[in-house]
Formats: structure tokens, C-alpha cells, sequence
């Protein structure tokens, strides 16, 4: 579903990914930890074209993204084009980034209709649907002023599943949330996995990677340092930089 071949970024002279590959098959939960600062946000944000790569590719579902090969050419695509492929990988950021002016069922509805079309009985019933699957089938009409953290993270999490779409990046979807609110979020994310959604988790929730991921990396520096099966990893790392990273969050 996702191959990530040797992705470098920079901002200006500050080098931020340093040749970074990562495969994901279908299916497959990907958790990604690290120190602040390590490349983690700025790899998820490359993988949807949020962000522009300065060397390498990433290919998902078969589709090189944010760029077309021509020849032993590549062109980047135009932001409609790239907002077009964008339709089907969906991003939790760490912020809930909710329309503060629209109801939960109506930041759910209003991608499916503005983008793909969908008629407004459609979308309110399928929004309805998604709301009980996180749980908050009695919010619908509540605006985000009215809900808790924990609450809107999970709107945020129907929002991004009501495009359908074949991946769901998480940023630190639970570092913005206050420790007793955390536990809900999590909750949703395990269902979603075992559901079998290809998902890219950048998190500090060790727990969560250990139970729900199939692969955990670790990176630091702007480089993947060590990866593997998460318990195995979480267990027994081998690198001494990952040992040092475990040891002060376990």
C-alpha cells in the first residue's frame, strides 16, 4: 500500500529526512516513535503530498504521489491534481482542526458532498453511521465548543473515514488531549486497525504500538534508526540509540 524510497526534506539549511524508506503492506498498522524534532510529523505530512520531498519518491496504492514520471522525468503535479489523490489517504492531526461553525454530523457530511458529490441524505445517513462506530451517535448536532477534546478528535477520526479512503495517517493524535480523554481516542484506533485500515500511527503511546501495530520504527535524527515487530523491538531494541529513547518513556 505504501513504499517510501530513500525520502529527503529540508527546510531552508535545516535537513529534516535524511533518506527515509519505509513499506507498508494493506492492512498493516505502522507506528512510528521518536524524540520531538526527530522527522516523524514532517514524514506523515510527505506521504500525502502536504509536504514536498526534495529527493526520493512515494508510491501508494500504486500511485506515485505529488509527481508524474515522464520518461526519466518527473514533473510535480498540480495542487488540484494533488488534492485529487489526496481524496483517499486520510490525516488525524494532533489538532482537532474542526469547522468551529458547523455541527459534528456537518463537518463529517461536508467533504463527501462538496468533493465527491454525495447527496445530503446520503451523507447525514453515512455520517450517522460513523459517529456510532466512535461513539458519539448523541453528538450530532453538538458543535465543537460543545464537546470535549477526546470528543472532537473522534468527529475528527468519522471526518477523515467518511472519504473511504484506502490509508489513515494519525499525527500524535492523542498528544493534544488531556491523560484521561486519551483512552477513548485509542480505543477508536484499535477498531479501526483491526478492521483492517492500512494505517500510519506517528505516536508516544507505547502500549498502543505494542497491541495494535504489526511494525514499529524508530527515528531519530531525520532517519529510521531501527525497526521491526513492535513487541520484539519494545522488548529487546538493539540500537543504543533506541534502548536510550525506551528506556525514559517506558
Amino acid at each position: 500500500m505504501v513504499s517510501a524510497e530513500d525520502v529527503h526534506k529540508s527546510f531552508g539549511s535545516n535537513q529534516v529526512l535524511t533518506g527515509v524508506s519505509m513499506q507498508i503492506a494493506a492492512g498493516e498498522v505502522a507506528c512510528v516513535i521518536g524524540p520531538s524534532g526527530s522527522g516523524k510529523s514532517t514524514f506523515l505530512r510527505c506521504l500525502n503530498h502536504l509536504e514536498q520531498i526534495d529527493q526520493g519518491r512515494i508510491i501508494v496504492d500504486g500511485s506515485l504521489i505529488g509527481y508524474r514520471e515522464r520518461g526519466d522525468k518527473i514533473y510535480e503535479l498540480k495542487p488540484s491534481e494533488a488534492a485529487a489523490q489526496r481524496q483517499d489517504i486520510g490525516m488525524v492531526f494532533q489538532r482537532f482542526n474542526l469547522f468551529p461553525h458547523l455541527s459534528a454530523l456537518e463537518n463529517i457530511t461536508c467533504a463527501p458532498r462538496l468533493v465527491h458529490g454525495e447527496g445530503g441524505a446520503s451523507a447525514s445517513r453515512r455520517a450517522k453511521e460513523l459517529l456510532d462506530r466512535v461513539g458519539l451517535a448523541d453528538k450530532a448536532s453538538s458543535y465543537p465548543s460543545q464537546l470535549s477534546g477526546g470528543q472532537q478528535q473522534r468527529v475528527a477520526i468519522a471526518r477523515a473515514l467518511a472519504m473511504e479512503p484506502k490509508l489513515m495517517l494519525f499525527d500524535e493524535p492523542t498528544s493534544a488531549l488531556d491523560p484521561e480523554l486519551v483512552g477513548e481516542v485509542l480505543d477508536v484506533m484499535k477498531e479501526l486497525g483491526r478492521s483492517g485500515m492500512t494505517m500510519v500511527v506517528v505516536t508516544h503511546e507505547i502500549g498502543f504500538a505494542r497491541e495494535v501495530g504489526d511494525s514499529l520504527y524508530f527515528m531519530d535524527g531525520g532517519q529510521i534508526v531501527e525497526s521491526g515487530k513492535p513487541s520484539e523491538m519494545i522488548s529487546n531494541p538493539q540500537q543504543e540509540r533506541t534502548q536510550a529513547f525506551l528506556s525514559k518513556v517506558l
